[in-house]
């Protein structure tokens, strides 16, 4: 009986192969898998426990979960391994190859955002978020801005930092930033992209706000969502 469940797995795995020798079939072979992609992305800003993955995938099981994890290591896109004291919790990382995929995210992230159907007031991990801000950042909108932002998303912190019409974002917090804005990412980006006016959505609750209001604006300007497709030029 084992060994039939094991060749019937085996034949399941090879029949999902596109058995192509294009490059981008192979990828769709490696990450091509519902879930696989959503699962790499929230390691883009390094090591993630396993709860805190299915915490920012909406709607994913811990089981498919666990399914996915695996085969992006047996795949030699993720590597598991264990922090060092004080932590000691096992991580699930990107290598350095899975990491390779991040400009990747990037552009199919702004093609899809032309799409006619892309509704963006669905539920948006912070990672996500961040990742939108690196996509649609205009730099020639900076100028000679300089201006640090904090984010806070429940446990999830972020610093980015806006110099010389170049944008970084790194995970973690810095005491000394121009603003710092705390909430929903969903919130949030309703005020960037949306145009929700960033008062009502603090009056709401939905987001607060400590520091410099007139550099998070000056942040906010510096990105917009690309034209919709068949949209007037």
């Amino acid at each position: 009986m084992k060994l039939e469940k094991l060749t019937t797995e085996g034949a399941t795995r090879s029949a999902r192969r596109y058995d192509d020798a294009c490059g981008a079939a192979h990828a769709l072979d490696l990450v091509g898998e519902r879930w696989a992609l959503l699962v790499i992305r929230e390691m883009m800003f390094g090591p993630r426990r396993f709860g805190e993955l299915k915490a920012s995938l909406t709607g994913i099981s811990a089981n498919v979960l666990t399914q996915k994890l695996e085969g992006l290591e047996g795949a030699g896109v993720v590597v598991r391994r264990r922090l060092p004291p004080p932590a000691s919790v096992q991580v699930y990382d990107l290598t350095d190859w899975g990491r390779e995929i991040r400009p990747v995210f990037g552009m199919l992230g702004m093609w899809a955002a032309r799409s006619p159907s892309h509704d963006p007031t669905l539920p948006l991990s912070p990672i996500s978020l961040m990742m939108s801000f690196q996509t649609m950042f205009h730099a020639e909108r900076a100028g000679g801005l300089v201006v640090t932002v904090a984010f806070r998303f429940g446990d999830d912190r972020f610093t980015a930092r806006v110099s010389q019409a170049h944008l970084t974002i790194e995970r973690g917090e810095i005491a000394d930033a121009d603003v710092t804005i705390s909430g929903s990412p969903p919130a949030l980006a309703g005020h960037v992209y949306g145009g929700q006016p960033l008062g009502a959505l603090i009056d709401a609750g939905a987001l607060a706000v400590e520091g410099d209001l007139d550099a998070l604006e000056r942040f906010a300007a510096l990105f917009s969502l690309p034209p919709k497709v068949g949209a007037a030029a």
